[in-house]
């Protein structure tokens, strides 16, 4: 355990190879995890904690590790491995001492003295260890420096200490641990209870803490004076400044879109060459029969759609975690404190949802970090609102049928439109942000207390991981629903009441015409199962500009919005004889009855809206839901998502 960014989730996983996510900003670690390793025929179970300034929590995510330490049910703790920052001492051994005053055998490892050195910061570890009267072991959990020591140190648990920190009249009495726990656990129920105010007792026993330990420090660091400014502080002076800060914010924003699609046509194109390929070999080696018709024109059609966009995503997340790991997140948060909080929200709500541009299940169980009950509500049910990776396929494909035939060589027209929209979902949430602060009563008063790490060159082993494990989530995690989308939707568009079918087949039964197979095809489809359930809620679509075939990929959208590209890649192809041809050029084929091209701009820039705004992802209702542990809040943001997109999707349809 240790404070936000000290370097444990690294350390963690150096030890035990899980590869949980790091980023150079606090709060990154907002449950503990478990993982185990092996070292001379011993086997260790080790437990992450989420960082924390104080055993006297502000937060959830601190409450977790509070909460760890006290509860008698938790597993037995045998050794605390504290992971110190050795630019932060003083900082940091406020922490070290209260949990060291809980009794557990303890034992730092200084993490960071590259920083602390670069800072000219020099610690004698040695006085350090004399003066805590613990081991201390000085790494670089980044680079793996100085583990080993660090092992040996562990499978020996007797070399860890107790250690009574704070100065008592009954220093020597065993029953001074129990005598401090019961204090916590009695400034835990308090927490619980909601009284956040100031507390006499514990500050006056911080205020005595740092003094001991300024007299401490003292002893055993020294710190050289620099002639020049670090040069973080340079860079913030631009990053940070009310002006410029916003300035490079969107200037990333806007190459990080132009990225997404310049960079990715190239393989997009490619992988859908492939698929095209695969479904052509597969059709010309097996029998024209269902079975066939299942692969060729559901389950490849199905997959294929998703898998197209894969690059986008890995540009998409590559992007995030360079910005998180080499500490400009952090500075976003900063320089929009002042702006969230007219709008109900506070600096720390950015973190969740710029993230939301990810994924927004992970940001919205980051809402932890904020302190302020009402800040963290209010961010949870707006963090949907923001353009998550799922919905990038339906946009670039949306934007496909927008710009077919209208690209520029240097600025990608769908990269500023996406750009919009992931913008407009940012102030249409802000916008219900501030809804929400009006209706929702509480007078707790909010605070923005946050930290600033230095700038860090990106590990980019952590982003190649990052990159693997989110794109992977991506696959496979989208990759069983739409197997199992397309397969039903597949026997679905296939087939139907045999009444329906038998009268299409005696209503061409005489007819020549070279298009009978397409014919009988397409009203196949309309009479199918699927095509009597898109029919029933065509009413409740039509004002959007939407037909029962659009009507059955929002219904399969609900289980995650990339279905859509999948499901209208199988209702295509399977009401489609060119099967070879692209997507977007089967899509702008269609009709509507009355003739006229059913993807018009109007109808797109309809569905690019709804797709904005809708809630249709099941597992962030149920994420909200275990977080706020209340029904009602999850129903909540499904009923103002959807009427919301609903109502501006009918608006933009109509007027244009």
């Amino acid at each position: 355990m240790g404070n936000p960014n000290s370097g444990k989730t690294t350390l963690f996983n150096a030890l035990t190879g899980l590869h949980q996510k790091i980023s150079n900003l606090p709060g990154t670690t907002i449950e503990h995890k478990t993982g185990q390793f092996n070292h001379e025929g011993i086997r260790f179970q080790v437990t992450d904690l989420p960082g924390t300034y104080s055993l006297y929590p502000k937060g959830e995510d601190e409450l977790i590790t509070v909460n760890f330490l006290l509860e008698p049910r938790q597993p037995k703790i045998d050794l605390i491995v504290f992971v110190a920052d050795a630019s932060n001492l003083t900082r940091n051994l406020l922490l070290y001492s209260q949990v060291s005053d809980l009794g557990y055998p303890i034992m730092i490892a200084l993490n960071m003295n590259d920083v602390a050195a670069a800072k000219g910061i020099h610690i004698d570890v040695e006085e350090l260890s004399k003066q805590l009267g613990v081991f201390v072991y000085p790494i670089n959990a980044r680079n793996e420096i100085g583990l080993e020591p660090l092992l040996q140190a562990i499978s020996k648990t007797n070399q860890a200490t107790q250690s009574i920190f704070f100065e008592t009249e009954n220093k020597t009495d065993s029953g001074f641990f129990v005598h401090y726990r019961l204090f916590l656990i009695q400034k835990i129920q308090e927490f619980k209870l909601g009284h956040k105010g100031y507390d006499q007792s514990i500050a006056e026993e911080t205020t005595s803490r740092y003094k001991k330990i300024d007299a401490l420090v003292h002893q055993c660091m020294r710190k050289e004076e620099s002639k020049d400014k670090h040069y973080t502080q340079k860079i913030d002076k631009v990053l940070l400044h009310p002006i410029y800060g916003f300035l490079v914010f969107y200037a990333t924003l806007f190459l990080l879109f132009q990225l997404i699609f310049k960079v990715a046509d190239y393989p997009m194109n490619w992988i859908e060459m492939g698929f095209t390929m695969l479904a052509e070999y597969v059709a010309s080696v097996l029998p024209n029969n269902a079975f066939a018709s299942l692969i060729c024109d559901g389950l490849i059609p199905g997959i294929g759609g998703v898998i197209v966009f894969l690059p986008q995503i890995i540009l998409l997340f590559m992007m995030i975690a360079i910005l998180e790991d080499s500490g400009y997140m952090t500075r976003v948060s900063f320089i929009t404190d002042r702006l969230m909080r007219k709008f109900g929200l506070n600096g720390k709500s950015v973190v969740p949802l710029i993230g939301g541009m990810a994924c927004a299940i992970p940001s919205i169980m980051a809402t932890r970090t904020i302190d302020n009950k009402k800040d963290r509500l209010i961010t949870m049910l707006v963090t949907p609102l923001m353009s998550c990776s799922a919905r990038l396929p339906v946009y670039t494909l949306l934007l496909g049928l927008l710009f077919i035939d209208n690209q520029s060589d240097w600025i990608d027209l769908r990269g500023i439109i996406l750009l919009g929209l992931y913008l407009m979902g940012f102030i249409v949430a802000l916008i219900f942000a501030f809804i929400f602060k009006l209706v929702l009563k509480q007078k707790e008063k909010s605070f923005f207390v946050l930290e600033l790490p230095d700038y860090k060159w990106p590990r980019w082993k952590n982003i190649l991981y990052t990159i693997k494990s989110k794109s992977g989530d991506f696959v496979f995690n989208a990759g069983k629903i739409i197997v199992i989308v397309s397969i039903v939707l597949w026997f679905m568009a296939s087939y139907g009441p045999n009444k329906a079918f038998n009268s299409i087949h005696q209503k061409y039964e005489h007819y020549q015409g070279a298009d009978k197979a397409q014919r009988i095809k397409s009203e196949e489809l309309e009479a199918s199962y699927a095509g009597i359930l898109g029919k029933t809620i065509e009413p409740a679509i039509k004002p959007l500009g939407y037909d029962w075939k659009i009507g059955i990929a929002l219904i399969t959208s609900f289980a995650a919005r990339e279905v859509f590209v999948g499901t209208i890649a199988t209702i295509y192809s399977v009401g489609n004889t060119e099967d070879e041809t692209q997507l977007t050029q089967v899509l702008k084929q269609q009709k509507r009855q009355n003739l006229k091209p059913l993807y018009d701009t109007p109808t797109i820039l309809s569905l690019l809206v709804f797709y904005a705004f809708a809630m249709q992802c099941i597992s962030t209702l149920a994420v909200t839901y275990r977080e706020t542990r209340q029904l009602k809040w999850p129903i909540i943001q499904f009923v103002y998502m959807s009427g919301f997109a609903w109502i501006m999707s009918a608006l933009v349809y109509n007027l244009f």
